[in-house]
């Protein structure tokens, strides 16, 4: 029976982890960037972007697995099912919106599914934990240490900057910026992820007595790592062809949305 019940549960969380992947998949499912993407986007960056995809939806999977109580190893098998339930979805879509097509060469269909697969990997193992009922106990992240606590922003600051990374508008702002307006917005960002942090909260963050001392240590950090990602992020669409001045405005502009993932990411993680 209880083996039965095991069965049962991981069923069910297979099948959040498929409406995951189609709700937070969809947006960029919808865009032309994204299939202009998978046709000519280098196969070195697109297999790297894969396999960081893999290391975070790993690292997820110790926060929002489909099971409570897991080891390494089942954490790499939750992991490898949302990526393949992430892949799966993405091709389903993809053929049923006429994207793939019987014409549609094998490069150019698997250049497709493996960058639309990205965010609906992170999306099937994020709704797992989004569609279930919530427990009143303490959570999985409540008991990660700092570093635990930066990965969740990275991978907020990841999920949130991919969904708009692709699109053109991004560049395009920064085009339209003054170097006034990206420093104004780096201030903006400051003070929205420092609000946040202690509205939203991080474990460990009590221990902090002071708010400058948790703005050395959240803010500042969360900053960094929205920098960080954003520039991944740009460096593998092609993003940094630009001079210098339009490079740092454009990573100055996805740094915003990914500094909000990094301060919402214990509301999503």
């Amino acid at each position: 029976m209880a083996v039965a019940a095991d069965e049962e549960s991981y069923a069910r969380g297979l099948a959040r982890a498929a409406a995951g992947a189609l709700i937070f998949s969809f947006p960029l499912l919808m865009t032309m960037e994204m299939w202009e993407l998978g046709f000519h986007m280098d196969r070195t960056r697109l297999a790297l972007l894969f396999a960081v995809a893999s290391l975070v939806v790993f690292g997820l999977a110790r926060f929002a697995g489909f099971r409570d109580d897991t080891s390494l190893a089942d954490d790499a098998l939750d992991a490898l099912a949302a990526l393949l339930v992430g892949s799966v979805v993405s091709a389903i879509l993809l053929i049923l919106l006429g994207l793939i097509t019987p014409d549609t060469s094998f490069r150019e269909g698997v250049g497709m599914m493996a960058v639309q697969a990205a965010p609906a990997s992170m999306g099937a193992i994020l709704a797992n934990k989004q569609l279930q009922a919530r427990s009143s106990g303490q959570t999985k992240e409540d008991r990660a240490g700092y570093l635990g606590q930066l990965f969740l922003m990275a991978a907020g600051a990841l999920f949130l900057a991919f969904n708009v990374a692709p699109t053109e508008e991004m560049i395009l702002i920064g085009f339209k910026m003054s170097p006034w307006h990206a420093l104004a917005l780096v201030v903006a960002s400051l003070i929205i992820l420092h609000a946040l942090v202690f509205t939203v909260g991080f474990a460990g963050q009590e221990h902090h007595e002071s708010h400058a001392r948790a703005f050395a240590h959240f803010t500042l950090a969360g900053y960094g790592i929205a920098l960080s990602v954003s520039l991944y992020i740009l460096w593998t669409f092609g993003r940094l062809d630009a001079g210098f001045s339009d490079t740092v405005r454009a990573v100055a502009v996805l740094s915003f949305p990914a500094t909000l993932g990094a301060a919402l990411a214990r509301l999503v993680v």
